[in-house]
C-alpha cells in the first residue's frame, strides 16, 4: 500500500451543468492506494495517516494538486513522427503529409519505436489513457498493445479501415478490415488493461460495404468502441455529400451503416447540424473536441454550447499529429481560445472536467478512471503550480486564495513541465 499526500482536485458532474457543487477540492488531502493499484480510501492526511501503519511508504506531494489522469480521447500515434507539418488544410495535409508517414507502418520495428516514444510522450504530459488511431497495417497495433501492455496502461486502440480513395500502400478491402480487426479484437480486447476500437477512418475512405464490415464487428463485439472522424473540414463535408447522396447528412452515413452507439466516439464534430446533434444524443454517441487541431489546420471552431445543450459527452483530444502538442493543459489552454472567438467562456474546472471525469464519461469508463474514487484506478496527476519561473511569479501575484484562479493559470500556463508525476496503477511511472 501506498500513502500520497497532496490537494486533491476532481469532480463528480460536470460544472457546466452543476457548477461549484460538481467540483471536489481537499486542501492536505490523501490518498490510500491499495496493493492492486486502486484508490482504497481517500480523506484529510491527517486523517488517513493515524489510520495506517508507519510502514506504508509515504509520497509528499503537499502544496501541489492530485488530480485524475488525464484522458486523450482522439489522438494518431504513428503521426507523432510528423507533428508540427507545415502548411495545409485537412485534406491536402493527409494526402502530403500523414498518408506517407503512415506507409512506414507495414515494418513492426518501425511501429513499436514511435508507439514507444508517444506513449513516452503521453506518460510525461500527465496523460494515462488514451483512444488512438493505428494504421491499415495489423502489426500497427500489435506494436501499439505491447508498448502499453509492458507499462500497464489502459489503453484503446484499432487497426484503420481504408477501401478507398487513399494510397495503394495503404488500402485494405471489406473483408480484409473485417478479418484482421476481428483477429485483433480476439487477440487484445479486455487483455489487461487493452480495449479494441473498430476504426473506419472516416466515411470518405471507406466504401458502403466496408461500413458494413463494421457493422458486423460491432454486432459480434458489443463491448469494443467505435472510432472515427466526423464534420472537421467544410470540403470534407460536401465531398461526404458527393460521395453518399443517399444520406442527409455526415452522421446519417454512420447511422445507416449502424455505426451510433455508446461507446461510438467521433472527433470534432465542428460543422454539425442540428438533426446530426440530435442523432449522436439519441445514440447515446460522444464527440471528441480537438482544439489545436482544429486551429492548425483551419478546420473551424467547436460549438460546445450548442452541442452541450443537446446533452452529448464530450472529451478533449490532443489529435496529434494535427494537433499540435501532447499536453492536455495546452489543449485546455486553445480549448478556452476557441470558446472566446465564440463568445463563450470555458472554465478551468470544466476544461479539467473534460481533460478526466468527462474523458471518462466519454469513453463510458466512469467509476473505472477520471476520478479520486474509492475503487478507481489508481492513475494519477501531480500538478506543480510553480513548476517554472513564470509560473511561480504568477502564483505569487494571484489576486486571492481563490482555487479557480490558481488552476487557470496553471493550465494556461503549463505543460509538460507542470507534471510533477505521473501513476499509473499505483505505480510512479514519471517523475519530473
Amino acid at each position: 500500500m501506498k500513502l500520497l499526500l497532496g490537494d486533491l482536485l476532481d469532480f463528480t458532474d460536470d460544472p457546466s451543468k452543476t457548477g461549484l457543487d460538481a467540483v471536489r477540492y481537499l486542501p492536505d488531502g490523501a490518498l490510500l492506494i491499495d496493493d492492486q493499484g486502486r484508490i482504497a480510501d481517500r480523506g484529510a492526511a491527517s486523517d488517513l495517516q493515524s489510520k495506517v501503519s508507519s510502514s506504508v511508504p509515504v509520497y509528499d506531494y503537499r502544496g501541489k494538486l492530485i488530480i485524475p489522469g488525464m484522458i486523450d480521447t482522439h489522438v494518431h500515434y504513428p503521426q507523432t513522427p510528423m507533428i508540427a507539418a507545415y502548411g495545409e488544410q485537412l485534406l491536402t495535409w493527409l494526402t502530403e503529409h500523414a498518408f506517407p508517414t503512415e506507409e512506414a507502418f507495414a515494418d513492426y520495428d518501425h511501429a513499436a519505436g514511435v508507439a514507444e516514444t508517444f506513449l513516452n510522450e503521453l506518460v510525461r504530459n500527465g496523460t494515462t489513457t488514451a483512444l488512438v488511431f493505428g494504421t491499415v497495417h495489423p502489426q500497427s497495433v500489435d506494436a501499439f498493445f505491447d508498448k502499453a501492455q509492458e507499462r500497464n496502461l489502459r489503453m484503446i486502440c484499432g487497426k484503420v479501415m481504408m477501401d478507398r480513395n487513399c494510397p495503394d500502400a495503404l488500402k485494405d478491402t471489406a473483408e480484409t478490415s473485417y478479418a484482421e480487426s476481428k483477429a485483433l479484437i480476439d487477440k487484445w480486447h479486455g487483455k489487461d488493461r487493452l480495449q479494441y476500437a473498430v476504426t473506419p477512418r472516416f466515411a470518405p475512405t471507406s466504401t458502403p460495404e466496408q461500413l458494413d464490415a463494421c457493422k458486423r464487428l460491432l454486432e459480434e463485439y458489443p463491448t469494443v468502441y467505435m472510432h472515427t472522424h466526423t464534420s472537421e473540414n467544410k470540403k470534407e463535408c460536401e465531398w461526404v455529400g458527393e460521395l453518399f447522396p443517399e444520406s442527409s447528412d455526415y452522421i446519417d452515413v454512420y447511422q445507416q451503416a449502424g455505426l451510433l452507439r455508446r461507446r461510438s466516439v467521433l472527433a470534432h464534430g465542428i460543422h454539425l447540424c442540428d438533426r446530426e446533434l440530435h442523432a449522436l444524443a439519441d445514440h447515446k454517441c460522444a464527440l471528441a473536441h480537438c482544439p489545436t487541431s482544429n486551429l492548425f489546420i483551419g478546420s473551424g471552431l467547436f460549438p460546445l454550447k450548442r452541442i452541450r445543450e443537446h446533452n452529448i459527452h464530450v472529451g478533449m483530444g490532443t489529435d496529434v499529429g494535427a494537433g499540435t502538442s501532447f499536453s492536455m493543459l495546452q489543449t485546455y489552454n486553445e480549448a478556452y481560445k476557441v470558446q472566446q472567438l465564440q463568445g463563450e467562456k470555458l472554465s478551468a474546472y470544466e476544461g479539467l472536467y473534460l481533460a478526466t471525469l468527462g474523458g471518462a464519461r466519454a469513453l463510458d469508463l466512469e467509476g473505472t478512471i477520471g476520478q479520486l474514487e474509492t475503487g478507481c484506478e489508481a492513475d494519477l496527476v501531480v500538478l506543480d503550480p510553480e513548476a517554472t519561473d513564470l509560473m511561480r511569479f504568477r502564483m505569487q501575484h494571484l489576486r486571492s486564495e481563490d482555487v479557480h484562479e490558481k488552476l487557470f493559470a496553471l493550465m494556461m500556463l503549463g505543460d509538460d513541465r507542470a507534471i510533477r508525476a505521473t501513476w499509473i496503477m499505483g505505480e510512479n511511472q514519471h517523475n519530473r
